[in-house]
């Protein structure tokens, strides 16, 4: 069962991935900068998101949605 996301989650997933850590990640597939939208890491280069799982972005390349999807 996915965990519902309400605005005080989305805001604790921010918190935790502070742009200190978000400078250390990279996307698996590109190895491009990430950024945090909502309930997902997006690659600001090839724009495949990775969902954010109890504050932890999974960043594994069969996990992605990609642009397109």
């Amino acid at each position: 069962m996915p965990m519902v996301k309400d605005a005080y989650t989305i805001h604790m997933i921010q918190q935790k991935l502070s742009p200190e850590v978000m400078a250390m990640l990279a996307c698996p597939v590109c190895h491009g900068g990430l950024s945090v939208e909502e309930q997902q890491v997006r690659c600001l280069q090839c724009g495949r998101r990775y969902p954010v799982e109890d504050g932890i972005p999974v960043l594994l390349a069969d996990r992605a949605l990609t642009a397109g999807a």
